[in-house]
């Protein structure tokens, strides 16, 4: 079993930073993608960026420029430092990994999510 726990949400102004940590623990596989999706109050779950094992990275367009997701492997951490935030940015955020295994195939896990709230 693989626990995924975030932290690091709150409230911020317009044009203010967060940084996420999402801490994870367990039986990780080697061969893994992590990934932050957000769910804005009233919508569905949505990507917002993700990170291979070697370190290439895709985001949202929504996000690219502003956000900035990295990983500490040896520390099972992941973060996503957010810059510049918009009232737009206001979700719960979900912290994900998906790890391939020996005997099961690709498996993915969820957090529990982090509110971050961003006043106008």
């Amino acid at each position: 079993q693989v626990q995924l726990v975030e932290s690091g949400g709150g409230l911020v102004q317009a044009g203010g930073s967060l940084r996420l940590s999402c801490a994870a623990s367990g039986n990780i596989f080697s061969i893994n993608n992590l990934g932050w999706y957000r769910q804005p109050p009233g919508e569905q779950r949505e990507l917002v960026a993700t990170i291979t094992s070697d370190g290439r990275t895709n985001y949202a367009d929504s996000v690219k420029g502003r956000f900035t997701i990295s990983r500490d492997n040896a520390k099972n951490t992941m973060y996503l430092q957010m810059n510049s935030l918009k009232s737009e940015d206001t979700a719960v955020y979900y912290c994900n990994l998906n790890h391939r295994t020996f005997t099961s195939g690709w498996l993915s896990y969820w957090g529990q999510g982090t509110q971050v709230t961003v006043s106008a």
